[in-house]
Order: structure tokens, then sequence, then C-alpha cells
């Protein structure tokens, strides 16, 4: 058996007035996904403990099979697993996005999705002037990085300013332990930045500039029990983003880095098929991360939203099932996302999503039924963690 989890991240909305109020899942074009709830099952998730924030850390953990509460100590440390960081036990690894702050007010939590060539010669500035033996910062992905900070402050309110979006910073500045040490970080970041080139250049192309460092999400490092342990299976976790391949690697699963995978619509999809299929000619798990919808529910784009999820249909879920199909091999087929991500707030939220499984081969089945929001809410919640380990462990029917 196959077992094959396919996420696209934020794809959950609410109805949307330009869409004739439905939502953004109801108005795309999403075939393959449809045509899998009309063979298979649709069933409802809720993937966000109360007691945690509605972040896709939070989730996709839960979406792996762990509960978060037993396991999660925040965001940052997830990614520096991720990136290929290791953190000593005295180590607080922060988030560190390159933000455009523009009077006082966060006008763009990525800077303009600024590419990672820039953002890297931007951070290496930032090490320059502000890193000390005992806190470092490391570059990511695009606007993603990491602070690690020896002995540093884990007893602090922070905001991700992806939450934050057209709002003044001022009542989100970190709040708690070394505050005040935190926020010169923060500030001191804007001197290094402002005149720098790579800000130049993006300023005179019409780009947003990164203005400044934001620090949150911080954490000590944590340890899963491996997918083998558990579930007694081996695999992959394919993704853009440190975070999830960050939350594979501590699974002992593999994660690669994969070429071209940027995390927006500009993504490698081809790449990312191509190392969860090969992986499956051997291991029988795999885990297809698609962030793209989640950066444009951010961005406030309904548009570039429903492009997104359309693309995650069929750049993602329809050559991989077709792949399944021609093999011939069963397997269980789970099309999910982890939050939901409305345009109109720019931000997550915790409420249950749709999740579709499938147990195949089935053939070349073309009837499709709706898969959204609304055509699941009068479906009982199932706790998702809990769901997805009946999933990997019950026999096939």
């Amino acid at each position: 058996m196959k077992f094959v989890i396919l996420v696209g991240d934020g794809m959950g909305d609410y109805p949307v007035p330009e869409l004739d109020n439905r939502t953004i899942l109801q108005a795309a074009r999403i075939p393959h996904i449809r045509r899998i709830a009309a063979a298979g099952r649709v069933e409802r998730l809720q993937t966000v403990p109360p007691e945690l924030p509605p972040g896709s850390d939070v989730a996709n953990l839960s979406l792996l099979g762990y509960n978060p509460s037993d396991f999660y100590s925040g965001r940052a440390p997830i990614e520096a697993a991720g990136a290929g960081i290791a953190l000593a036990p005295d180590d607080v690894a922060f988030r560190c996005n390159l933000v455009t702050v523009e009077n006082g007010t966060m006008k763009d939590y990525s800077a303009g999705h600024i590419t990672t060539e820039e953002a890297h010669e931007l951070i290496a500035a930032v090490q320059q002037k502000l890193g000390r033996p005992g806190l470092t910062f490391h570059g990511g992905v695009s606007y993603r990085h990491l602070l690690l900070w020896s002995r540093g402050p884990t007893d602090l309110l922070t905001q991700p300013p992806h939450e934050i979006s057209d709002r003044a910073i001022d009542p989100h500045l970190p709040q708690g332990a070394l505050q005040d040490e935190v926020r010169r970080l923060m500030t001191e970041s804007r001197e290094i930045l402002r005149e720098h080139p790579i800000n130049r250049a993006r300023i005179a192309a019409g780009k947003n500039p990164a203005t400044q460092i934001w620090l949150w999400g911080q954490g000590r490092g944590l340890q899963l029990p491996s997918y083998q342990e558990k579930f007694g299976l081996t695999g992959i976790v394919v993704s853009a983003v440190d975070l999830v391949r960050g939350l594979g690697l501590l699974a002992h699963l593999r994660a690669p880095v994969i070429q071209g995978a940027t995390g927006f619509l500009d993504t490698n999809s081809a790449n990312k098929v191509a190392a969860a299929l090969d992986a499956l000619r051997t291991d029988n798990f795999a885990y297809v991360h698609f962030e793209a919808p989640d950066e444009c529910g951010h961005l406030g784009r309904a548009d570039l939203k429903k492009q997104a999820i359309e693309m995650f249909d069929e750049q993602i879920v329809a050559p991989i099932w077709n792949e399944l199909e021609k093999r011939g091999e069963p397997y269980r087929l789970i099309i999910a996302m982890d939050h939901r991500t409305p345009v109109s707030k720019k931000g997550h939220t915790r409420e249950p999503v749709p999740v579709a499984i499938l147990e195949g081969p089935c053939g070349n089945p073309t009837r499709e039924i709706p898969f959204d929001e609304p055509s699941a809410d009068h479906l009982p919640p199932q706790i998702a963690h809990e769901w997805i380990v009946r999933q990997l462990t019950r026999q096939p029917h």
C-alpha cells in the first residue's frame, strides 16, 4: 500500500463577493480533485487545537499525524531543522522575515516576494552588523530567514507579520522577556537595509524594498518519533519551504531541496512531482506540500489564489494520481489543506477544512462532486492528527 498526502496550503476561504459569493474552491476549475472526491469520500478536519495558533506549522504537524499539543515548541525550530541548522540545548531559533514597513504600517510581509539571491545579500549585511557570538542570522528561501540566539528568550509574545498586513506594527511588536533587545534588533536593521544596493535596485524597478527584519515564532528544538517507529512507513516530504521540510526531517523522512521550488506561483511543480513519484518506487509514503494558495491568500488576491488552486489540481494532483493508477499498486490518496487563508482577512483562521480520501486503483472515474467548504459544513469535524493516524494504519478495504 502506498500512502500519499497532497496538501494545498491555505486553500480554504470564505465566500468572495467578486466570485458571486462563492468560495475560491467553489469557483476554481479542479476536476481531478472533484473526481477523487466522487470516487472516494469527503470528510472534514479540525487541524488546529484550540490552545494553539492556526499556523501552517501546527496544522501540517497535525496532517502528518502528530498531536501538536504534545510536540509543538514554536515555528522557527522546525524551520531550522528544514534548513539543516542544528540547535544546541540553549539555542532559541527565531523566524526572521524580510518585510516592507511604510509609515509604521506592515505594507508587505514578504518584501515583494523578494528573491532568495537578493535576500541572502541583505541577510549577510544584517549578520555583519548585528551578528555576534551566540547571535547568528541564517539566510533561507525568499523572505523567510532565521536567527539563532544562544540563551535567547522564549517567554515572549510575537506576531507573524502575515497576520498584520495593512495594520500599524506598534501594537504587534514583541512583548515579554528581553523585548527591548528583540525590538532593538528589528529597529537597527532598518538603517542597515535602507541604502543597501539591493533595495535601491528594487525601488528603481518599482518593487517593494525590504525595509527591516521582523522576528517571531521563537522556540527551542523539538523531537518527533520517526515515521518508521510510528507508522512503519518510509518516504519523502516534498516542499519548497523549510517549515514543511523541517517537519519531514524531524519525522526521519527524506526532505530534499527541490530545484526550482519557490513557494509561489513560479514554483517548479514538475520537479516536486518527480521527486515524490521517484520515492514511491521504493518507499511507501509521500507528502507533497504546495505553498502558493496560502501566499496568494495573504496577498488578498482572489484571482491569484484561484490560479494557485487550479495549478495544484493540474500540476500536482493530476500527474501523481495518474501515475498511481498507471502503476497499479494499492494506494490511499489524501487531498488536504492545512487551514483557511481567507483573502478578506489576509491571514489564517482555525475553522475545520474539507479533506478527500480515495483508495485505488479505481480505474478512470469521470463523475465529479463538490470539494469545498460549504459542501462539507454538515460533516462532523474530525481531529486531524487522529484521523491521519487511522488512515495510515487501518487495513485496506
